[in-house]
This record gives structure tokens, C-alpha cells and sequence, in this order.
């Protein structure tokens, strides 16, 4: 008996641009982004939500890259960081990424930050924070 691995639900119609026909009208795609159930979703932000570490932190990303092929990129921002709104959180774009999704990452991670803003000094000094001084 073969059980296959339980795929995300169709967003409406006209309600989202995240390419999931295209993805699975192609065999060679990959498609593990399909993976990230709705119930699965809410595991994931309230993780992000909570974390503990920079450290934390950082092996959530690698373990979004290793299972959904999700990269993203969390640095300061460009300009001065005075909030955690300073702070760039950039996701790749992908095939089968829902548009709400890709809005509630980013959003986790900043409430995470918020809670533990030692978090967030960690990572300006991770990036260097005084290389302009």
C-alpha cells in the first residue's frame, strides 16, 4: 500500500499567484513546497515565533532550505535599523509558494525578534554592525 505524502490545499481562485498548477504540471519540478500543509503552517510560524537563539534562528532557515527548497535571507536592512522593520527579511521566489504564506514568514520572524530582541543585537553584530564607524 503506497500512502503519498499529504500536499497543501488549492488556494481559491484568483485569490493567489503562487504558480501551483505550473509546478505540478511538471514531473521534474520540484514540488516540496506542496508539503507545507495549512496545519503545517502554523506549526511553522509559531516555531519562528518562539525562537530562543540567533543560533535557533539560523538552523530553522537551513532546515526550511532542506525540506521545502524555502530560502530565506534575514540581515539588517540597507539603511539604519531603529526597529525590527529595519531588519531585511527576504524570501526567494518560488513555484508553489502561496502569496499569504510568503507575507506571514517574514511577520513571524519579526514577533520572534520582538520577544527576544537580544536575538536581533546578535545579528547586527553578526553583520557587523559598527563597519561604517
Amino acid at each position: 500500500m503506497t500512502t503519498s505524502a499529504e500536499l497543501r490545499q488549492p488556494c481559491p481562485p484568483g485569490a493567489c499567484n503562487c504558480g501551483r498548477e505550473r509546478l505540478q504540471g511538471r514531473p521534474d519540478a520540484d514540488s516540496r513546497i506542496l508539503r507545507l500543509t495549512r496545519a503545517e503552517e502554523k506549526r511553522l510560524l509559531e516555531r519562528l515565533e518562539n525562537i530562543q537563539s540567533l543560533s535557533d534562528l539560523e538552523r530553522l532557515q537551513r532546515r526550511l532550505y532542506e525540506q521545502l527548497g524555502l530560502r530565506v535571507a534575514i540581515a539588517p536592512g540597507h539603511h539604519e535599523v531603529r526597529s525590527m522593520r529595519g531588519i531585511a527579511i527576504h524570501i526567494d521566489e518560488l513555484p508553489g509558494l502561496c502569496r499569504k504564506t510568503r507575507q506571514s514568514i517574514p511577520a513571524a520572524i519579526r514577533r520572534g525578534l520582538e520577544k527576544h530582541p537580544q536575538i536581533a543585537y546578535r545579528l547586527l553584530d553578526a553583520h557587523d554592525l559598527f563597519r561604517d564607524a
